[in-house]
């Protein structure tokens, strides 16, 4: 005598091989991730840190211009005491961008924040954050960075805390009593 099926079992064996294929996936979602090529890797990480944010023209107007993504900016931050700081071209242009900087330098700049000429970076760069990358993510980063088709673009500035900043800035207000 054959067994037979229970029919009020088969949809929850469906749903047990679906859970399964569905945890399955979600794994391997995980192996690609980690085994994903350092370019792509760098690309997703500089998207989801908002690199565009501060270093591509028209996004603090309201209008990104993504044909010059990650060119530098169009406007500043003053900060007081220090002055007005804009964020910097990021492409791989020698001249006003950053393609003359090394894979360690740009790792560097995002971990320690000093350029390759020894300057602090501006206090609104979230290198502090960003020093808490792994060397493989910082590593990725730069590498993608470096993929980026060069753009003329030099960004004014900075300019001292007592100079007139020739494009709009955003103000950091201080409370009145310093603190």
């Amino acid at each position: 005598m054959q067994k037979q099926t229970n029919a009020s079992n088969v949809p929850s064996r469906r749903k047990s091989a679906v859970g399964i294929l569905g945890i399955a996936a979600f794994l391997l979602s995980f192996a690609n991730a980690s085994a994903q090529d350092p370019v792509e890797r760098g690309k997703y990480l500089v998207g989801i840190a908002g690199c565009n944010d501060c270093h591509t023209p028209g996004y603090f107007l309201g209008r990104p211009d993504q044909d010059r993504y990650l060119g530098g900016s169009d406007v500043g931050f003053f900060v007081p005491g220090l002055g007005t700081f804009v964020g910097p071209n990021l492409t791989s242009d020698r001249e006003t961008g950053i393609g003359a900087w090394s894979r360690d330098q740009i790792v560097t700049a995002l971990q320690a924040g000093t350029t390759p000429d020894g300057r602090e970076l501006a206090p609104i760069m979230p290198w502090r954050a960003f020093a808490g990358l792994t060397k493989e993510d910082a590593y990725a980063i730069a590498d993608y960075l470096k993929t980026l088709p060069p753009l003329k673009h030099k960004v004014p500035g900075p300019f001292g805390p007592n100079e007139e900043a020739t494009l709009p800035v955003f103000k950091i207000a201080m409370p009145a009593d310093g603190k």
